[in-house]
């Protein structure tokens, strides 16, 4: 029975939750963008004064690690100011309802259900969650290709030594001067053998920025899958990290079993965040590898000294843990502005500014363009060599000359311009005439 104790406590309890609450309401606020108001140049000027960016420099690196928009750093500050003031009650009486709101904002964002996405650190963690989580037999396979990053080969390496399945790499494409969007369907599915349970990809390489046709290979796997049973169905597992935020395609559409993302790139969101999305039935495959916090069924048996009932979801899949909760919870405002923006607007903007620099590099004598001009092959992130100076040497040129660009981390390295919808043409003129100085 619950005695004059337990209601004092409760009531003093909610008194404390509703003033931490109120107190975090009253912080300031960004105000929203109304769909279709950041229109014409005026527009792109007013997303590029939501970000705190350096003036001077032209920041071309967004597919490295963002920046905060306003809505997204006020977002930040508001719960981190309510944590720091009164933490345990702000997390106890908000922490459920914030983390929902951050899965039905990703989930409306990719064009599904809540219940489908699942709260990762990073795009590496969930690729490390959804390989290493996949039930796979010895004498199944993971097919990858050589031109993947590390990420993808570690995560597979590290599942096939787990598992007893084996894990083989094969060449895309020869020369990406010339590569094709059907020869690499058509070379995947070349590749494939009847053991083969997963297809391991990436969208669009930070390498060089070729962009995969998704689409088309995914409907190759459906039509693979057409003889295979349930157990053997070939899973297509796309870490869609330099895609998603500068493309206009929800998850349906693309077509795969996995989509693994971070947030605080091209999406600007809080850094520290990313997403896993899969079908209901991608999710059945999986084992979790990190105790979840959100499944209240995990839990419920735990208590009950019982194993867990029923298959694997988004939800069993989300590592627990304490986190920076006001990241976290700062997630649904970088899906509003995306939305206020509209994904069609940002995608043509993104190829704009992308095209216009791949255009203006080809016309520059000593550089070598490694990125296809076609947006059907390319989305933000732009590679091309200089002769006669190394890519480390030429990012360092660059921005002695006041424009961030990076280097692709692989054993063939380019440099790279990433312009994103933060970045104006002004800018883009800028950075093509650093490099011709160079």
């Amino acid at each position: 029975m619950t005695d004059r104790r337990d209601l004092l406590r409760g009531g003093l309890t909610a008194l404390a939750a509703g003033a931490t609450l109120a107190a975090c309401e009253q912080l300031p606020r960004s105000p929203a963008f109304a769909p279709g108001e950041l229109t014409g140049n005026d527009g792109w000027e007013r997303v590029r004064r939501l970000f705190p960016l350096s003036p001077g420099t032209v920041h071309m690196s967004a597919m490295l690690i963002t920046s905060h928009p306003a809505s997204v750093r006020d977002a930040i500050g508001r719960h981190r100011e309510a944590l720091d003031a009164d933490p345990v009650t702000y997390l106890e009486s908000n922490n459920s309802r914030l983390t929902q709101a951050a899965r039905t904002a990703a989930g409306r964002y990719f064009g599904v259900e809540a219940s489908r996405v699942a709260l990762t650190d990073s795009a590496t963690m969930g690729i490390g969650l959804v390989y290493n989580g996949l039930r796979l037999r010895p004498g199944q396979e993971i097919l990858s290709t050589e031109q993947d990053y590390f990420v993808t080969h570690e995560a597979i390496r590290l599942a096939a030594e787990r598992s007893g399945a084996g894990a083989r790499l094969i060449p895309l494409y020869e020369d990406i001067a010339a590569v094709d969007a059907q020869r690499m369907v058509e070379r995947l599915r070349g590749a494939i053998r009847p053991n083969t349970r997963v297809l391991a990809l990436t969208w669009v390489h930070s390498s060089n920025g070729l962009k995969i046709p998704v689409r088309a290979i995914a409907d190759m796997v459906a039509e693979t899958n057409r003889g295979r049973d349930e157990e053997d169905r070939l899973l297509l597992c796309v870490d869609g990290v330099h895609g998603v935020g500068n493309q206009d395609t929800d998850f349906d559409a693309l077509g795969c079993d996995f989509l693994m993302t971070s947030c605080h790139k091209w999406l600007f969101g809080p850094r520290g965040t990313g997403v896993v999305v899969g079908t209901p039935q991608a999710w059945e495959v999986c084992r979790p590898v990190i105790p979840s916090f959100i499944d209240d069924g995990v839990l419920s048996a735990w208590i009950s000294r019982e194993p867990p009932g029923g298959p694997a979801t988004a939800a069993r899949m989300s590592p627990g843990g304490f986190k920076a909760f006001e990241h976290l919870w700062a997630l649904p405002e970088a899906f509003e502005l995306h939305e206020a923006i509209g994904r069609d607007r940002i995608e043509a903007r993104t190829d704009e500014l992308a095209s216009r620099l791949k255009t203006g590099l080809a016309d520059i004598d000593r550089v070598s363009l490694r990125t296809p001009p076609s947006p059907d092959l390319s989305a933000g992130i732009v590679a091309f060599d200089v002769e006669g100076m190394g890519p480390w040497p030429a990012v360092r040129a660059l921005r002695d000359r006041g424009v961030v660009a990076s280097v692709a981390p692989y054993a063939t390295q380019h440099v790279r311009l990433t312009p994103s919808i933060r970045n104006s043409i002004a800018e883009v003129d800028a950075a093509l005439a650093a490099v011709r100085d160079l």
